[in-house]
Formats: structure tokens, sequence, C-alpha cells
């Protein structure tokens, strides 16, 4: 007897064999790759509430207005794949009613341009490709990536500094849930800003430099824990201009005791963070061990039909029948 092995026994070791080393690939290459921040990013995020804002053809503080703001980032693909970082232009107005649909985004309440870049693996600011403002933290448009219940330095540009936010449990956005940070910022001067002096209580001085202060009474942010994606953000800004010296706000620029995502932009944040966090999550655990799993079985049984082969049965030997011929 001869021992043969058969094409569907090699065929099933292969497969086993390949994807028993195909799961540690996943684990240690494909995950980490896909465990980057984007660079084709182009989105928007709309916040609404109402507040308070200071009329200038009024020349005065207006209440119980709608505000909204607009914030939209675009990532700069050429300079994100030359410096290799995340390079985001963000684009940031808020506007009342009078000036939405805005044509130009000079003419809303207040409009920023900016240039953020960061580390797409570790979400970690990086200082190059003309970033504006110099920006720190580890939290900004963004989490990084596997989102620890801990607290975490959250830039707050309107501050122009970092803000402590405190995990605060967790919470569901339109059914999908999410981790939960939360904090403050206490009455701080960011700047100044010249303006008439009757308009801080100063009338005998034609123009002044007025001190800006800033503070925020509640900043919400609900972050999906895998991607860092943030699926809702509320804030309470406030915006005044004081006297130069002085303890007490002459006029509110701005005011609102929350403004949140638009139940639209929630919808869309949590559609982008359950396709991302699906995709991590079938890479690194689903896919791995279903490879494992799969190929052990395979390569087991692909190794059990090559040690038993393919029995055939020997063959027979030829035989030559002797005739004698009539002498």
């Amino acid at each position: 007897m001869r021992r043969n092995a058969s094409p569907l026994s090699l065929f099933l070791l292969g497969a086993g064999v390949f994807l028993l080393v195909l799961a540690p690939l996943l684990v240690w290459y494909v995950q980490p790759q896909a465990k980057r921040t984007p660079i084709d990013i182009d989105t928007t995020t709309v916040f609404t509430g109402t507040g308070s804002y200071f009329d200038t053809s009024k020349v005065e503080t207006v209440e119980g207005k709608e505000i909204t703001i607009t914030r939209q980032v675009r990532g700069d693909v050429a300079d994100s794949v030359k410096s290799g970082n995340a390079v985001w232009d963000v684009s940031t107005s808020v506007d009342h009613e009078g000036t939405l649909p805005a044509s130009d985004p000079r003419d809303a309440l207040q409009w920023t341009m900016e240039r953020w870049v960061t580390d797409r693996a570790t979400n970690e600011p990086v200082h190059c490709c003309e970033e504006k403002p110099t920006f720190d933290g580890e939290a900004y448009l963004k989490f990084p990536f596997d989102v620890e219940r801990r607290a975490y330095r959250w830039w707050d540009g309107t501050l122009g500094g970092v803000v402590r936010l405190d995990y605060a449990g967790k919470k569901k956005v339109q059914g999908y849930e999410g981790y939960v940070f939360k904090g403050t910022v206490e009455p701080t001067r960011t700047g100044v800003r010249q303006v008439p002096g009757v308009l801080v209580g100063k009338p005998r001085t034609p123009q002044i430099l007025a001190e800006e202060w800033y503070s925020n009474s509640g900043i919400e942010l609900v972050v999906d824990r895998r991607t860092g994606r943030i699926m809702n953000a509320a804030i309470g800004p406030k915006k005044t201009l004081r006297a130069p010296g002085s303890k007490k706000d002459a006029v509110t620029l701005l005011e609102s005791k929350r403004v949140e995502f638009t139940k639209e932009t929630q919808l869309k944040q949590v559609e982008l963070a359950s396709a991302d966090s699906d995709r991590l999550a079938l890479l690194s655990g689903t896919a791995p061990a279903g490879a494992v799993g799969l190929g052990l079985v395979l390569a087991t049984v692909g190794i059990v039909l090559v040690i038993r082969g393919r029995r055939t049965e020997p063959e027979a030997p030829n035989t030559h029948m002797m005739t004698n011929s009539p002498t």
C-alpha cells in the first residue's frame, strides 16, 4: 500500500496556517494602522441655544435670542501626507438669526480660523505646518483613541488655555452610549479690545482698551470610547467687557446657559463613531479570534488528513502465461 496526501488535505493545512499567521498581523499591524486620526476629514458640526449678545446696530445687549455656532473641519491632505501628522483647518462662526445664512463669515458675531496639527496615533499636539494657535492638552476636536475613565486636559480655544474635564459617567446620545466629561471655566481675562469709553462706564474717555473676560458655566462632552469622537457637546459660554482694572462686567458680548449639538449633528456624529468603533472592534478582537479558531480547526484537520493519506490498493504484479510449443 502507498499513502498520498490529497489536494484537499494540503489545502486545509495551508488555509489553517495562513489564518494562524494572519491573526497576529491583524493585532500588531493592521489594527494600529486603522487606529489613526483621519487626514481627509470634511465635517460640519452645529450648536444651537438661546442666549444674549451685543447688538452693534442697537448698541446694547439683547436677550432671549437664538445663537448658532457652526464649526467646519477640513483636513489638509497634502500637508498631512508630507508631515505624517493630522493637519486640520478649522473655521468657527458664532451667529444670530440676523447673520444666518451668512454669505460672509466676517459678518458673524465671532469668526475664527485655526489650524490644528496632531500626532495621528497619540492625538498629542504637534507644532509644525503653520499651526495656529500654538495649543496644548490631550483632547481637542476629538479625544485620543481608547478613552479612559479619568480626567483629561481639554483645549478651550476661546480661553486660549487648557481646561480640566473630569469623567462623569456614561450617557446615551441618540441611543448610543459614550463616556461623559464635564468641566467649567471661571471668569478669566483673555485680552483687550478698543471700544468707546462710554460702553464700559468711562464716558470721559473717547476710546479705551477694555478688558475681555470669558467664563464657561458648563462644558459637557459625550465621547465614543474606542474612537475618541465627540458625539455630543454642550457649553455655557459668557464673554464680557470690563473697564480696565474693574471687577465688574460692563457689557455682555455673548452669553448662553447652554448651546448644544443639534439633533442632526448628533445623529451624524453617532453614525460615524459607530461605524469606526465597529471596524476597530472587528480588527482588534473578533477577526483575530475568529482567525485563530478557524485556523486551528483547518490546520488540525489538514494535518490529520495528510498523516492518514489516501489509501490505494497495491498494483497486481505482471504475470506471463507460459505455453509449451509442440516438439
